[in-house]
């Protein structure tokens, strides 16, 4: 009887191992970025373009050696830059933030030395981050989709 009940038993789990292996699960589609997800990533994306189209101004000031301006800059115009590069991440697909939360980082490292070097008044080292901080923030917008993506 013992036998009985443990030959059943495999038969049972042989069977519901194939009904579920053989069992049509809904194919569902990728998860893409649709027209209105497109423009909602674009209302977000409007102040860091802002925010890039004034970093030729932070260059002058650190070939300036406009140690206290680059301080205010940075500080100022570029302060709320985080958060909007945070709001622009979350809109993002999964699969798509960690990219952007990577540049976005290496961008305020950037920054950070910025401010290091504005404080420290080395001119190379400040010169050298900006070339960095322009080239990852080049690189975060590129990231992004726009409706030409879509």
């Amino acid at each position: 009887m013992k036998q009985l009940r443990s030959i059943l038993a495999l038969l049972l789990v042989l069977m519901t191992s194939f009904l579920v292996a053989c069992g049509s699960g809904v194919a569902k589609a990728p998860p893409t970025y649709t027209p209105e997800k497109v423009a909602q990533i674009s209302t977000y994306l409007a102040p860091v373009k802002a925010a890039r189209e004034r970093m030729p101004e932070l260059g002058q000031l650190i070939e300036q050696k406009a140690w206290n301006d680059v301080d205010s800059f940075i500080h100022g115009p570029l302060g709320d830059l985080r958060a909007s590069t945070s709001a622009v991440t979350r809109a993002l697909l999964t699969k798509d933030q960690p990219k952007a939360q990577d540049t976005a980082k290496e961008l305020f490292a950037h920054f950070e030395r910025i401010d290091e070097a504005a404080q420290g008044r080395a001119y190379k080292l400040a010169l050298a981050e900006y070339k960095g901080a322009v080239g990852d923030f080049d690189a975060f917008i590129n990231l992004i989709p726009t409706q030409s993506d879509s």
